[in-house]
């Protein structure tokens, strides 16, 4: 699709290349207020040991410094189309001349970046050789300037005017201290042109009375919330998930989205962990930065009008992006839409599938199959695909071949093509491989690929599968997902074919 193609974010629910560009020239204006940071990178060789201690001598061979906290995240939203202003309070020090010059050069608005000279602009040097962080220099003030304070909680006021979204950064320097605060809850109150309101915070809890839209804390973050540790592993994600009465009453927010790296996400709403995305994590050695690319991505997209679940999805692809990039990175528009598009030729042949899973097993990972033709892809079917992920660990979905489409169908089926069908599953963070099948049931890719669990959506039963007999031989499990029949793809097409729209939510 042309992504200067008129379509309306707000029911657009698959991700493809196309979508990045369409945000983009959406051009929301996000205010983005907190800690902002001077990242350092400094790498060089270890060679020898110094004399005067057992420690390694780095021969410093490049420096480069970068925006981070709250900056990168202003640089992230930048880089994906946003028009940007930046709040906060930085010195009149070296890094705090850098900071601002970088981030005039990425066209981001600083009036409300406030210079005192009694204040340290924060600096975390890493200092790195091999690719492998050795040490970290963390410089920053230990009281932040009151005439400082002052004058960023007086700007709070006319920086939120007329933008889309406000994204507080809040990393517990003491920028946001109560006067800010006090000042954003005041500018902020009512819901007539309210923005959206997004808090990524250390403690989330200072911000309940601003009733934030999302709120974003980190595994971390989360247990403190709850007053509890967190199990580790696969379990961390359904032990979150089950406090989600208690994240919202203690954020205050709207919507609780829990990062849990590796892990991916947890959305958590008033009705329950309503979705989750799952991470494509690297080896990463020295990336830094993804949480603020995830948030950045999640602003843009919900503040452009697009489902929060998509919204999700997408973030996770720009978190993904930066995860494989060294230092403080962002993930820019085209960045993102090449990422997306590399999931069009993702479909892998039966043979060639048989030897990935092996691999996994070999690892004690458990496989999960399903199939269909997931030909116009909308919320059942995502609702469906993350319930099957969570049955295993690699999820493994079957496409129907057009020809095959076409004879469960009918020859109006189907819309979209397999090549197309296979992009915008692939790209759901939830699915790890896509292949294609042409048989009349999938009882032959089910004998040959042998997954631990075989699950079928639908208001079936095991015994009406004709694929069951061919699992229980191997020892398998076939498992019944819930049936959403409003979801249906058909009657999507339906309503599409009779020119009805979507219906309307509050």
């Amino acid at each position: 699709m042309d992504s200067a193609q008129p379509v309306d974010l707000r029911n657009q629910r698959a991700l493809s290349d196309w979508l990045p560009g369409r945000l983009a020239a959406e051009e929301p204006e996000i205010l983005v207020i907190g800690d902002v940071i001077l990242d350092g990178w400094w790498s060089g060789s270890i060679e020898r040991l110094c004399r005067e201690a057992p420690a390694p001598v780095v021969d410093l061979q490049a420096r480069e410094s970068v925006p981070g906290g709250a900056a990168n995240t202003a640089m992230n939203l930048a880089a994906l189309g946003a028009r940007v202003a930046v709040a906060g309070i930085i010195g009149t020090d070296d890094a705090g001349t850098e900071l601002r010059r970088q981030l005039l050069t990425a066209g981001i608005d600083v009036r409300h970046l406030y210079a005192h000279p009694d204040m340290v602009t924060t600096t975390k040097i890493r200092i790195s050789s091999g690719g492998q962080v050795m040490l970290r220099l963390d410089d920053s003030a230990r009281t932040v300037p009151a005439a400082a304070l002052g004058a960023l909680a007086g700007a709070v006021r006319a920086a939120v005017v007329r933008k889309a979204a406000v994204l507080v950064c809040d990393y517990g320097t003491g920028v946001l201290a109560e006067p800010v605060r006090n000042s954003m809850v005041a500018a902020l109150e009512g819901d007539s042109g309210r923005p959206l309101v997004v808090v990524d915070a250390h403690d989330p809890r200072p911000w309940a009375l601003l009733q934030p839209d999302l709120v974003t804390p980190n595994a971390q973050e989360t247990a403190r919330l709850l007053e509890r540790r967190l199990p580790d592993g696969p379990d961390r994600a359904d032990a979150v998930g089950a406090e989600a009465d208690a994240l919202l009453a203690a954020t205050g927010a709207r919507a609780v989205v829990a990062t849990l790296d590796r892990d991916g996400t947890v959305l958590l709403t008033p009705g329950g962990a309503a979705h989750r995305t799952w991470a494509r994590p690297a080896a990463e050695k020295q990336a830094s930065g993804a949480g603020d690319t995830f948030v950045a991505a999640l602003t843009l997209a919900r503040s452009a009008g697009l489902p929060l679940t998509a919204s999700l999805d997408l973030a996770q692809a720009a978190a993904d992006v930066v995860v494989h990039q060294p230092g403080t990175s962002v993930c820019s528009t085209a960045q993102l839409s090449r990422y997306l598009k590399a999931f069009a030729d993702t479909a892998l042949g039966a043979d060639e599938l048989e030897s990935q899973l092996e691999a996994h097993r070999a690892q004690g990972q458990r496989i999960v199959l399903t199939n269909g033709c997931f030909d116009v892809l909308h919320s059942g079917h995502t609702r469906y695909l993350n319930q099957a992920k969570q049955l295993g660990d690699i999820l493994v979905v079957a496409l129907n071949s057009d020809e095959s489409v076409r004879r469960l169908k009918g020859p109006g089926r189907p819309i979209n093509a397999v090549a197309d069908r296979a992009a915008v599953v692939a790209a759901l963070s939830c699915v790890d491989y896509v292949t294609v099948f042409d048989t009349p049931t999938a009882g032959p890719l089910v004998r040959q690929l042998r997954p631990e669990v075989y699950a079928k959506g639908g208001d079936y039963t095991p015994e009406m599968l004709a694929e069951t007999p061919d699992v229980e031989e191997y020892g398998g499990r076939v498992v019944i997902l819930d049936y959403v029949a409003e979801r249906s793809t058909t009657a999507v097409v339906n309503r599409i074919r009779a020119g009805e729209g979507a219906a309307q939510v509050n």
